[in-house]
């Protein structure tokens, strides 16, 4: 018969190999999801801005606001809408997805978590992210 002692380590032995696995695995997941989410939320932030642009002045938004032949307070109101709508939709998506992956892991994405709560396994992401 083991000891309970013995128990104990065999579950803390086994406890890391697994906890290894989903680390090595967590980050590749986030990254996916992090990204699938931030991509929708953009493409619905433009259809919806470009249709709201149409409404408001009836006319197309400009396709290249660099474009000499655009009004510059045109190109000026177009470049600040347009990058203010789909970086809030972008942050929106991504918020909603941690939340997702919060309710399914039971933890905050790696790139997520406060720098005291990272493992060493994550250390190297403040580096390339």
């Amino acid at each position: 018969m083991a000891k309970v002692s013995d128990m104990g380590k065999q579950k803390k032995g086994k406890a890391k190999k697994s906890g290894k696995k989903s680390h090595e695995k967590d980050p590749k997941v986030w990254t996916v999801f992090s990204l699938v989410a931030a991509l929708l939320g953009a493409t619905v932030a433009k259809k919806t801005l470009n249709t709201s642009w149409r409404a408001a002045t009836g006319k197309q938004p400009p396709a290249n606001p660099a474009d000499p032949d655009v009004d510059v307070w045109e190109a000026v109101a177009w470049a600040a809408a347009s990058g203010t709508f789909v970086a809030i939709a972008r942050m929106l998506a991504s918020r909603r997805a941690a939340r997702y992956y919060v309710r399914s892991t039971g933890k905050l994405p790696p790139s997520l978590r406060p720098d005291d709560q990272r493992g060493p396994e994550q250390e190297g992401e403040l580096l390339t992210t």
